[in-house]
């Protein structure tokens, strides 16, 4: 037996989904916050585990990626070895994926770098920190999410950001 609904149901429930989840993050004091590590690179990271569900594998690297119920918001959190000795602005000159002139925010330092970006109706936030003490590894997430929910995002995205932590010793 398959459910059929009418376009005016599938388009309530649709709603009712994205309420939820822009609640959920609007009211982040309840929110369920936990911390997930990459431990062979000893990337440790704060993420909102009542938002987001385990979606598989990053697109690089050693990690998980996570997405909300309803698919609109995406969270990578990816470690890999930096042989190369890379450093924030390098990494960023040989992997940004688009034109720097298309980016919002941009913050290089000499331990990480912060963009973002917003297009087409999609914020891009990512933010690399690298190590060098014990393991010359980096240590990134990229989240993006609705422009129309940024609001609701802002103090999320800050806590996940500042809570990016290699594990040093």
């Amino acid at each position: 037996m398959r459910l059929q609904f009418l376009p005016g149901i599938m388009v309530a429930l649709v709603s009712l989904l994205h309420t939820n989840a822009y609640a959920q993050l609007r009211d982040q004091g309840s929110a369920e916050w936990r911390t997930f590590e990459v431990p062979e690179f000893g990337t440790r990271i704060q993420i909102p585990a009542s938002v987001f569900a385990p979606a598989g594998k990053p697109e690089r690297g050693s990690g998980q990626r996570f997405e909300r119920a309803d698919g609109r918001a995406v969270l990578s959190i990816y470690s890999r070895p930096n042989d190369t000795g890379e450093n924030p602005a390098t990494y960023l000159r040989h992997n940004l994926r688009m034109d720097r002139a298309a980016l919002d925010y941009v913050r290089i330092t000499r331990s990480f770098f912060a963009i973002s970006s917003e297009r087409e109706g999609i914020i891009l936030y990512s933010r690399c920190n690298f190590s060098t003490r014990l393991r010359r590894a980096i240590h990134c997430f990229d989240l993006t999410y609705p422009q129309e929910e940024k609001r609701a995002w802002d103090a999320v995205v800050t806590r996940i950001s500042l809570s990016l932590r290699p594990l040093e010793g």
